[in-house]
C-alpha cells in the first residue's frame, strides 16, 4: 500500500497567541489538483502525562475543573514541558505540583500526537513506581486539583464507565497496560 502524496506548504501565519498555544493558518497546495487550501493548526509545546503508582498499588490521580468540558474530570497528573526542561523532568515536576507526591522510579512509556489534524506536538507518558507524599499540592495560577488514590484494579471499570474520559489520559493508561503486559 502506497502512502498518499505530501501537500506542499506555501505559507503559514500566526493568527493568535493564546499563552499556552498559538493558532496558525497554513496555505497548502493539493498534490492531486494543485489547488491552494487553507488549514488551521494549534502550535503547542510538548506535554507530559504521569501514571504514578504508590507502594500500595494505587494510581495517583487528580480531580480538577476543566473549562472546555465545563465540569470536574478525573485524570492523571500532567502538563506542559517548560523551556529548558526534559519531558522526564516535567513529569516529575507536574506530579509533585499537582499531587504533592514524588520519588520513585521513572520509566518512559512512549509518546503520541494529541490530534495530528490540528497539533504537531507530542504528549510523553511516564510511569513512576513507588511514589509517596512529599508535601502539599502546589497549584499555581488558575489550576486547582484534589488528589484521588485509585486502586490499580479499579482503573478498567472507571474507563468502561467513562468516569475517566480525557482521551490523552485514556491513551496513557492504555500504554501503561501494554507495558505491564495486560
Amino acid at each position: 500500500m502506497q502512502d498518499p502524496p505530501a501537500w506542499e506548504l506555501v505559507a503559514r501565519e500566526e493568527l493568535q497567541d493564546c499563552a499556552v498555544f498559538r493558532v496558525t493558518r497554513s496555505l497548502a497546495r493539493s498534490p492531486r489538483t494543485g489547488e491552494l487550501h487553507p488549514f488551521y493548526g494549534i502550535v503547542a509545546d510538548a506535554w507530559v502525562n504521569v501514571v504514578a503508582l504508590t507502594a500500595a498499588d494505587e494510581v495517583v490521580m487528580v480531580r480538577q475543573w476543566r473549562h472546555g468540558a465545563e465540569r470536574v474530570t478525573l485524570e492523571i497528573p500532567g502538563g506542559i514541558v517548560d523551556p529548558g526542561e526534559s519531558p522526564a523532568e516535567a513529569a516529575a515536576r507536574e506530579l509533585l505540583e499537582e499531587t504533592g507526591f514524588g520519588g520513585g522510579r521513572l520509566e518512559p512509556l512512549g509518546s503520541v500526537n494529541p490530534n495530528p489534524a490540528l497539533f504537531g506536538n507530542r504528549v510523553h507518558t511516564f510511569l513512576i513506581r513507588g511514589v509517596a507524599p512529599l508535601g502539599p499540592v502546589q497549584n499555581a495560577g488558575t489550576e486547582e486539583t484534589s488528589v484521588v488514590l485509585v486502586p490499580r484494579g479499579e482503573i478498567p471499570a472507571l474507563l468502561r464507565a467513562e468516569a475517566i474520559d480525557h482521551a490523552l489520559v485514556v491513551a496513557a493508561l492504555f500504554r501503561f497496560q501494554l507495558a505491564e503486559g495486560r
